[in-house]
């Protein structure tokens, strides 16, 4: 049995299975793709989302597709995406993904109604923070205030409904493999980061497997995943911020997969990434975009096809931080990957 918990740098996976950006997912992004590849190789039992409001870009097979949670082996316990259509929206994402029959919902998934993406629009939110606008916010106010709605209080989901902390403990009771993916980046955390400018609730590893019903002695591995640089999108510090002009020589100019909002970007932070591996007890680090430093690097799936280069930068990697990088992303495609986990 075996549970992994990824989160990012930028935010938390645990093995159960958690991605992390500093600030963004490029996945999340933390690059969905390398969160796939656990999904694909490991082949857990039980996929486990705790959130709508990250999206990511991955390549399968040469077909570029935008993921937000209904993908895969899936227990969904965040919020199911919609604008308050949500039984089409669902509907929908289940078929073009072909997950009929292996997508659930938690019965206390909390329900974004139009109500949420109206003041999540406007106002102090979005003027001094930048909010994505998706709703969460307003929406984890509301559950703090006991009146929002639960998935189970709505019939159009009632074939989806089920009971997701027992589902994970009863899979791990069985000796099964259960993969568990964050949202967002540390800094990001309502607790831990880099406040006023974060996100309405924890996500780093300890507050994801409080989300899902998991026990903290029950998580084997926790991946964080970093970027080979640094982005943020909206308002908030961010250290040695390069100029758009900058960003863009180096081929660092994103834009949120979600937001479509351009992202700021700064070098490989150690500081941010030593605290990240505090927060969240990282056991193993995924390093992503390591094609975008060292572009000789694109694609290449065997560590000794590394040039010098990003061999130096992975080693740097390991002895500050003291911690094994065992996954590194060479690409967009999810086996663009070295993958030096035994």
């Amino acid at each position: 049995m075996r549970i992994l918990l990824i989160t990012l740098l930028f935010t938390p996976l645990i093995s159960l299975g958690a991605c992390m950006d500093f600030y963004n997912q490029d996945l999340k992004t933390l690059q969905g793709e390398k969160f796939d590849l656990c999904e694909h190789q490991d082949k857990p039992i039980l996929f486990v989302n705790t959130a709508s409001k990250c999206g990511f870009t991955s390549q399968f097979e040469g077909l570029e597709s935008l993921y937000r949670e209904n993908k895969g082996n899936i227990m969904v316990v965040g919020f199911p995406s919609n604008d308050f259509n949500q039984e089409l929206t669902t509907d929908k994402e289940i078929q073009d993904f072909g997950a009929s029959g292996r997508v659930f919902i938690d019965k206390h998934c909390g329900v974004i109604e139009e109500s949420h993406l109206l003041r999540d629009s406007k106002g102090e939110l979005k003027e001094k923070i930048g909010s994505t606008g998706s709703g969460t916010g307003p929406a984890n106010s509301d559950r703090a205030m006991r009146v929002l709605k639960m998935a189970k209080d709505f019939d159009s989901l009632s074939s989806l409904i089920t009971d997701v902390p027992e589902e994970i403990n009863s899979a791990l009771d069985a000796n099964q493999n259960v993969l568990v993916e964050g949202t967002q980046g540390t800094f990001l955390s309502l607790w831990h980061g880099t406040y006023p400018f974060v996100t309405s609730k924890d996500v780093t590893a300890s507050g994801i497997c409080a989300d899902v019903g998991l026990g903290p002695t029950k998580v084997d591995e926790v991946i964080v995943v970093f970027k080979s640089y640094v982005t943020r999108v909206g308002t908030g510090p961010l250290d040695k911020e390069l100029s758009l002009e900058d960003a863009e020589k180096k081929n660092w100019s994103e834009f949120g997969t979600v937001t479509g909002r351009q992202r700021r970007a700064a070098d490989f932070d150690f500081d941010l990434a030593r605290r990240a591996i505090m927060l969240n007890g990282a056991t193993q680090i995924s390093i992503t975009k390591i094609d975008v430093l060292f572009t000789d690097c694109a694609g290449k799936t065997s560590y000794d096809e590394l040039s010098d280069d990003a061999k130096s930068f992975i080693k740097n990697i390991e002895n500050k931080l003291n911690t094994p990088v065992t996954i590194i992303g060479t690409g967009p495609a999810i086996n663009d990957v070295v993958d030096r986990r035994n």
